[in-house]
């Protein structure tokens, strides 16, 4: 009854850090990647309408991401707080030892780190195809956005400038002035109103209830045409959507013997297995010593992290270049986890304890 007490108390206190730590990480980030996205859509680049719909596809992204680094700071800091208040010292009195503590943390890790790779492998690429159609959808359609009432906008590289003088909430246009310029040729085109259209051979404004002239510059031969309604085409751009190997589905990579496909198969596997190593690492490192103060144990596991976060990029960046074999690039930073948390171990239990426990293990 002791360890399910102690297994619920710190499980739900590790959940709760958790979602506090990993939505201040994900705020942090997708604020930032916010305004890149926001300039986009000022420029024109992306319609307002998806948006919101990038921002949460990043956000899920970034949740993905983050889970390694927010559950190891989740659980220094439940840790490291039931140190500092003699909860572990109570525990420890009670008969519960350092397993006691690993099995409460890993009932939290475990599923975790099995929903983790669900959503790497498969929901975070999904995630990323989805922006980059989107975005490529809204490049394609950028000349008809950032029409704005009461200034000039040009579009198909300055052939054609619009003016509007006002858009109503359902998307009419109303006293339209538009310049329309073919080879030496100059249009110049009044209407009352106007709509944007998606015709079967490309993307008009048709305007009605207006007037056409037309002529060259500098000469005196024009062309005056009264119209109920007028169509001017404005010539969008088709670009290629080019898949970037985050957006790859799994399938693929895993049929793949490129060295491209495996380093990036090798970043989606890296956040499950983060997740139980730094999990792994947290339990002793999360030990306050006496002159280390109570952010002490954070100090050293940001340090951890990121000498983890760059010497997995390192690896990856060897796999894609063949100078280490696939399996290497896996294992390596993997294995120089696992020994930094077998040192941990060995300096707060004391290297007899940590060989008596491997002993025990290999009887077993």
């Amino acid at each position: 009854m002791l360890i399910s007490v102690i297994n619920k108390m710190i499980a739900r206190d590790l959940m709760k850090t958790l979602s506090a730590v990993l939505s201040v990480l994900v705020v942090i980030i997708v604020s930032r990647k916010f305004i890149r996205v926001l300039d986009q859509v000022i420029e024109g680049q992306i319609a307002s309408d998806t948006l919101l719909t990038i921002l949460g596809l990043k956000m899920l992204i970034a949740f993905i991401t983050f889970l390694p680094a927010a559950t190891f700071m989740a659980v220094l800091m439940v840790l490291g707080r039931m140190y500092r208040d003699q909860e572990m010292a109570a525990i420890s009195s009670a008969g519960g030892g350092v397993w006691t503590i690993y099995r409460a943390v890993f009932l939290v890790l475990l599923p975790l780190s099995v929903a983790a790779t669900g959503l790497s492998l498969n929901v975070a690429p999904w995630a990323e195809s989805q922006i980059e159609a989107r975005t490529n959808h809204d490049k394609e359609s950028a000349d008809l956005r950032g029409l704005v009432a009461g200034k000039f906008s040009e579009y198909s590289q300055g052939d054609i400038v619009f003016y509007v003088e006002q858009i109503d909430e359902h998307k009419q246009l109303h006293h339209v002035f538009v310049q329309h310029r073919q080879n030496n040729s100059v249009a110049i085109i009044n209407a009352e109103s106007g709509r944007l259209m998606d015709l079967a051979d490309g993307q008009y404004m048709v305007l009605k209830n207006g007037e056409r002239v037309q002529g060259g510059a500098g000469e005196l031969n024009y062309a005056i045409e009264q119209f109920d309604e007028y169509a001017v085409r404005i010539d969008t751009k088709v670009l290629p959507l080019i898949i970037a190997k985050q957006a790859t589905p799994f399938g693929e990579l895993w049929a793949s013997s490129a060295s491209i496909d495996i380093a990036e198969l090798q970043r989606r596997f890296a956040v499950p297995l983060g997740i139980l190593l730094l999990g792994f690492i947290a339990v002793p490192l999360a030990e306050l010593s006496p002159r280390g103060g109570i952010y002490g144990n954070m100090l050293v596991g940001f340090l951890i992290y990121f000498s983890y976060g760059n010497l997995l990029s390192v690896s990856q960046s060897w796999v894609l270049k063949q100078t280490i074999p696939a399996w290497l690039g896996l294992t390596s930073v993997n294995f120089f986890l696992l020994i930094i948390g077998g040192f941990l171990l060995a300096k707060f239990y004391g290297w007899q304890w940590l060989k008596s426990q491997l002993s025990k293990g290999r009887a077993a």
